[in-house]
């Protein structure tokens, strides 16, 4: 089974604008991009899942895809890809140190 990592602060949409993509980015929040006509809708989330963001903790680049595992409250359990939305090095460098205020504060000592 892959590791999981707790505290990760993740939005998983069917598409982003450029602007919320890099707002997420540059708050800490992994954005993460439904793939294959995956959608809120024929996942059947309600809100009471738990949501787990696989294997994250051994990195990622940007425009990789990412496995997320879905457990409902009947016990089912659902995997699937989606494709992280940190699309340069830079944003990944931001999301790496919690934010871009985090990234320069660090930048400035």
């Amino acid at each position: 089974k892959g590791t999981k990592l707790l505290g990760v602060k993740v939005v998983i949409a069917e598409s982003f604008e450029r602007i919320h993509r890099s707002n997420l980015i540059g708050m800490g929040i992994l954005p993460l991009q439904f793939k294959n006509d995956i959608n809120r809708l024929n996942l059947k989330l309600t809100g009471s899942e738990l949501i787990s963001i696989l294997n994250i903790s051994e990195g990622f680049k940007p425009a990789t895809v990412i496995e997320v595992e879905i457990k409902y409250t009947d016990a089912s359990i659902k995997k699937i890809k989606t494709l992280c939305r940190i699309d340069t090095q830079n944003e990944l460098e931001y999301y790496k140190n919690g934010g871009i205020l985090q990234y320069v504060l660090r930048n400035m000592i």
